[in-house]
This record gives C-alpha cells, sequence and structure tokens, in this order.
C-alpha cells in the first residue's frame, strides 16, 4: 500500500511521542523479530522500530526489509528509528485522511 504525503504526515503526528516497540539487535531480521512486529502492527496498525547500536547494517535496508516481511509501508525512517504502518482490515484503528 503505497501512503501519499499527506497520509504520511497524518501517521508521523500519531507516533511522535511514542516509544519503540521493536527492537533490532546485532543478529538482525530473525524469524522471531519478524513475527514480533507482525503481531504488534496487527494489534496497533502503527509501530515505531529501533535499531540497536550493535547492529551495524544500513537503516534504510533494514526498514525496508522488515517492510516487505510484513506486508506493511514505511512512513518514516529518521536516525535509528523507523515507523511501519499496516491497516487491519478486519478492525482499522487509524482512519487515514
Amino acid at each position: 500500500m503505497e501512503l501519499t504525503g499527506k497520509q504520511k504526515r497524518f501517521l508521523r503526528s500519531l507516533v511522535v511521542t511514542e516509544e519503540a516497540i521493536v527492537h533490532i539487535g546485532k543478529s538482525g531480521l530473525t524469524e522471531n523479530l519478524v513475527q514480533s512486529a507482525q503481531q504488534a502492527l496487527q494489534a496497533r496498525e502503527l509501530i515505531k522500530v529501533k535499531i540497536l547500536n550493535n547492529n551495524e547494517d544500513d537503516k534504510k535496508l533494514v526498514a525496508q526489509a522488515l517492510a516487505e516481511a510484513t506486508d506493511s509501508s514505511i512512513v518514516q525512517v529518521i536516525g535509528r528509528n523507523f515507523v511501519l504502518y499496516k491497516r487491519n482490515p478486519e478492525e482499522p484503528k487509524i482512519i487515514l485522511p
């Protein structure tokens, strides 16, 4: 799902005060981490992910890989954090503009 600029702005405003829910360590993207992210996306629709300092992988590539693995959209990549969004078709919690 491709998000418009207006939708990304709206989603960024919702997540700005939130803490990171998923943390990616030196082992990178593991199957357990992907499952954890999928569960968080299903429950919340919008999650913040933090790449820890001991992970030397490229931040944008990690964000892209996790977005593809969870079938979600990247809202923002800033520093070592990024935000993912995936609409829950059964119980939508966030109504996009």
